[in-house]
């Protein structure tokens, strides 16, 4: 099957939630030419055109009407089977899918056709004031770059809700990554039966050394130190003499410093395969994260493949997929975090197997070809038939 992925590559400077787009959509790339697939990938690179002085207004413009620069020509030219978009913004317009006349899939990585900052969080709690309804609240607040201009773009262009999104609307199947993104854009408006949860997967590395960064004492975090991934709020709960690593970077990494205790190490940003490496040598992987992700943490995937159970906080999308996948354990900010630790460490060596039973079960590569695979035959003969005029 010929293929074409479009995707605008989010810059080196950009949220991190866009960094993992990026990621996720290479590996799948890599892996539908595994597959035996033809794939070409369709992209612009924001690291690469965003100097020029007008390159701010010509987005603002693009995101606020639609009309802008258009994969159409590099589509038509490679004439794809099935077209998959990931990701326009902010360089590509959306007005040209209506133009595409070929089977269309579109997938919703995050939730920025409902919120101008793309992950429903705002001010340390989950915000939906513009889902609900309240469609100019994100420009009050200045939700996007905590600027009220910049963010103005982006809510006119979702001020007809979800329905009236041109590649929303045009899509043949849209793809969410986790049940809650399901879930919310129903709500939001978006017909369920258009709706299919196919969560990313993460590459296994191969040879894992689990020594690097650890003994099999140590608890990990992996994320942004940033507001919403709740990392500050760990840190000044985390028990003195229990050890922690943490890998990243970001704004509140001052703040973290100083909060920890002695037990906590900061490694950093950390390459991906390297870190992947190391992963079955930690205890176990904590996600404090404070926002509804639209996916399943990629770190979770991680520690999955890595044979690592997960302690997950409540107030995000991670104790869903935890309790349903049976992966770890779930806690409350509530509660004594030492005993949380404690019971956790009691059942996570009884559950390495089956944390990797389930990644290969249900986020492993194959499964997510087959799919993908599935998904595009969907789309292809619904329109052959339509085009022969049968159901």
């Amino acid at each position: 099957m010929r293929i074409a992925l479009v995707h605008s590559f989010a810059g080196s400077h950009g949220p991190s939630v866009l960094g993992g787009e990026n990621e996720a959509v290479l590996d799948q790339a890599d892996a539908l030419g595994r597959a035996g697939h033809e794939v070409r990938l369709v992209a612009t690179r924001t690291d690469g055109v965003q100097n020029p002085p007008w390159y701010a207004a010509r987005c603002a413009v693009t995101v606020a009407t639609g009309h802008g620069p258009s994969p159409l020509p590099a589509l038509r030219a490679f004439a794809p089977d099935v077209v998959h978009v990931h990701n326009l913004f902010p360089d590509f317009g959306r007005s040209w899918a209506a133009e595409w006349t070929r089977p269309l899939v579109a997938t919703l990585h995050n939730y920025r056709p409902l919120c101008a900052a793309a992950d429903l969080y705002r001010d340390g709690a989950p915000c939906t004031r513009c889902v609900d309804g309240d469609r100019w609240a994100g420009v009050r607040h200045g939700c996007f770059r905590g600027s009220r201009l910049a963010t103005l773009p982006l809510a006119w262009a979702s001020r007809g809700g979800v329905r009236e999104d041109p590649l929303l609307r045009r899509a043949d199947r849209v793809v969410v990554l986790s049940e809650l993104s399901r879930d919310t854009y129903a709500r939001a408006g978006l017909p369920p039966e258009r709706l299919a949860v196919v969560p990313n997967y993460v590459p296994v590395t191969e040879n894992p050394t689990g020594t690097r960064h650890s003994d099999g004492h140590v608890w990990v975090f992996d994320g942004r130190l940033a507001p919403e991934e709740g990392i500050l709020d760990l840190l000044r709960r985390w028990p003195v003499g229990q050890r922690l690593d943490v890998v990243g970077a970001g704004p509140l990494e001052r703040a973290c410093r100083a909060a920890a205790p002695a037990s906590v190490r900061f490694l950093g940003t950390v390459e991906r395969a390297a870190l992947r490496r190391t992963l079955p040598g930690y205890r176990g992987l904590v996600l404090p994260g404070r926002r509804p992700e639209g996916a399943v943490p990629s770190g979770y995937l991680e520690a999955l493949a890595a044979g690592l159970p997960v302690l997950a906080f409540e107030g995000s999308a991670a104790p869903r997929t935890v309790r349903a996948d049976g992966t770890g354990t779930v806690t409350a900010w509530d509660a004594p975090l030492p005993a949380a630790l404690a019971a956790a460490e009691r059942i996570f060596p009884t559950l390495r197997e089956h944390c990797r039973g389930i990644y290969a079960k249900r986020y492993g590569e194959a499964v997510w070809v087959e799919r993908a695979e599935e998904l595009y035959d969907t789309v292809v003969r619904s329109a052959e038939g339509a085009a022969h005029g049968t159901p």
